[in-house]
């Protein structure tokens, strides 16, 4: 005796061996021997053998057009056995029923399983609706099948090109297009990116970077909503100062302003002077929501997405020759630079004249800066604060700019509409130039003394704190030991800083003496604290990504093939006159920190962006290693 049961979702025929009513013991054809329940037996047969039933029943099920079936049905509970006694016109043999069995069940659309050998025909309109949704997913199976014929052909279709940044940003796995496009990754060997640079869905590699940035931290745009912008406080008494800002060429967002006032018997007033956007700003408006979106100025080069609208930027940057309100800190100094008291007040303070880099440091630096200065405007100031500096880096006992550190300028000449036509020009610059030093020790010193005002007052505010190396943002006046200062707080960037904005709120509240916006252990505040922290982290991590693109271009358009670098640890190495440090695995394992070496460039991926150097030599000097870069003012 043979039986065909049905086992894990399919049918199985053997031999019986023993049989006890409720279980029986079967032999397949393979020798296997298994012991099933008699619920499970759907037939009893004596021939064919069991393992010619399901061989000749196979083919002929697949002859059975379900179509068919389902039009012969009655509707209600049959039996396979019974249908394929109408099937057939005469008792079935058991080779027949088994393949109207097999028939029914590999066609779950037409007919439903309804217990053991029993079904039920499916429904009009569900049978409609299946049947369209089958041809549906066939129709998607054959556009899927083509689009990854054509992009491995490197041809986009329309319906992935409809999908660019999704596919690169934020890919809907159920959508067929993915499926298709994620196949054809797969099947390339490429990065999404990869294949639709080749496809030409992405035409520059500047627009990869950039979207992908806008994408994941202003998913709304970059545009700012329509506010108007406060106007000046009126109620401000005047400041009698000449005051003038020290920046790069092309900064906008001003902050900072120093003067200097001569005390007879005493020594100098050394004034340090902030923009004062928290006068006009007030905590819950609209203009701080923007704020506290946004949490800070993205740079990058050539190009910025600025915390505040430009509006509001104008009206309290310390442009030159214009009357701003501020926040001033006022350092008595005696003859020998000593600090022998300091005053804050809130006030209008005239901007002389706002001195750039590039036009002071060529008369004014530190070949120069020890003897006889050239007779331009603010040279006994300058000269003056560079002492000063000098004096407080001292009584710190920390540098104010880490020695073998240099800064990079770059700048874009071009539209950044087409950015594959513009041109970089790359400057270095050492860091602790005069100039540096002077603005550097003259923020450390506004940090710490209003830090220490507002922790003096009881008066909650984000600082600034490095413990054990580690820096970090707090709400307690922690030390700051790479400073060497008792407490630091942003305070000097409220135009570009969300952090600074919100400390200047309170140290304005502390000089009126009204409430201040957070108070001690605000949920609010520590939110702020936490949120800054790490928008401010992403930033700084896109502008070092669109530096090193910057880098990277700079290489191609000077058909750059070897370069000299600086060892500074493993296989790691930092390059000559670029901010590019990246790991060569070629480099001798045993060279030492400093060690100079010359590579050759072997390719250059702007997409990832990425760049691969081979060993080829030691060059005979050595450098000290760079150090760690110190926390920027």
């Amino acid at each position: 005796m043979n039986v065909l049961f049905e086992e894990d979702g399919g049918f199985k025929a053997g031999s019986v061996m023993a049989d006890n009513d409720s279980s029986l013991q079967v032999e397949m054809s393979s020798g296997k021997r298994s012991k099933i329940k008699a619920t499970t037996v759907l037939l009893r047969f004596e021939k064919p053998s069991a393992a010619q039933l399901l061989e000749q029943a196979t083919p002929m099920a697949d002859e059975i057009e379900a179509d068919f079936l389902w039009e012969c049905v009655s509707d209600g509970e049959f039996s396979f056995l019974d249908f394929a006694r109408d099937y057939y016109g005469h008792p079935p043999t058991p080779t027949e029923a088994t393949a109207v069995l097999l028939a029914l069940h590999a066609a779950p659309v037409y007919f439903h399983r309804k217990g053991k050998g029993r079904f039920k025909k499916a429904p009009a309109d569900i049978l409609a609706a299946a049947l369209a949704n089958l041809e549906k997913r066939r129709q998607q199976a054959l556009a899927i099948e083509s689009w990854i014929e054509e992009l491995k052909a490197f041809r986009l279709p329309a319906e992935i090109a409809a999908l660019t940044d999704a596919l690169l940003y934020d890919p809907d796995r159920n959508k067929p297009e993915t499926k298709a496009f994620e196949s054809a990754c797969e099947a390339t060997g490429l990065t999404a990116a990869q294949l639709l640079f080749k496809c030409g869905a992405i035409k520059s590699a500047y627009h990869l970077h950039y979207k992908r940035f806008l994408h994941e931290q202003f998913p709304k745009g970059t545009a700012f909503p329509a506010l108007e912008a406060p106007g000046l406080p009126a109620d401000l008494p005047p400041a009698d100062v000449r005051a003038f800002s020290i920046d790069d060429a092309n900064t906008t967002e001003i902050d900072d302003a120093l003067s200097v006032v001569r005390l007879p018997g005493i020594g100098t007033r050394i004034g340090i002077h902030i923009a004062a956007p928290g006068l006009a700003i007030e905590h819950g408006s609209p203009l701080d929501g923007v704020a506290r979106a946004r949490l800070s100025t993205v740079y990058m080069p050539g190009n910025k997405i600025t915390m505040l609208p430009d509006a509001v930027v104008q009206n309290y940057t310390l442009a030159g020759g214009v009357d701003c309100p501020a926040v001033s800190l006022y350092l008595n100094v005696n003859e020998s630079l000593e600090i022998l008291s300091h005053e804050s007040r809130l006030e209008m303070v005239h901007i002389a004249a706002n001195l750039r880099h590039h036009e002071v440091e060529p008369w004014f630096n530190a070949e120069t800066v020890n003897g006889p200065l050239p007779d331009q405007p603010f040279k006994d100031e300058l000269l003056h604060l560079w002492h000063f500096a000098n004096a407080c880096e001292g009584r710190r006992g920390k540098p104010s700019a880490v020695q073998g550190i240099n800064d990079y300028n770059f700048a874009i000449a071009g539209d950044l509409a087409d950015p594959d036509a513009c041109t970089v020009e790359i400057s270095e610059r050492k860091r602790g130039s005069p100039l540096d030093k002077l603005v550097a020790e003259l923020m450390i010193v506004a940090n710490s003394t209003w830090g220490g005002l507002l922790a003096e007052k009881n008066i909650a505010c984000m600082y600034r704190a490095q413990t054990q190396g580690k820096v970090r943002m707090t709400t307690s006046p922690l030390p700051h030991e790479g400073l060497g200062v008792p407490q630091y707080a942003w305070m000097t960037s409220p135009l570009r800083r969300y952090c600074d904005l919100v400390n200047q709120w309170q140290l304005i509240a502390c000089l009126k003496g009204d409430a201040p916006a957070f108070p001690q252990k605000s949920a609010e505040l520590f939110a702020a604290m936490r949120d800054f922290e790490l928008t401010y982290g992403a930033y700084a991590d896109f502008q070092r990504l669109m530096e090193r693109y910057w880098c990277l271009r700079w290489l191609q358009q000077n058909a750059v093939s070897e370069i000299d670098a600086t060892v500074r640890r493993e296989q790691l190495v930092k390059l000559d006159h670029l901010p590019v440090m990246l790991r060569v695995p070629s480099l001798p394992n045993d060279l030492a920190p400093g060690q100079r070496v010359h590579l050759a460039i072997e390719n250059v991926d702007l997409l990832a962006p990425e760049l691969s150097c081979r060993f080829i030599g030691l060059l005979a000097e050595t450098e000290a290693a760079e150090a760690v870069e110190e926390e920027a003012q």
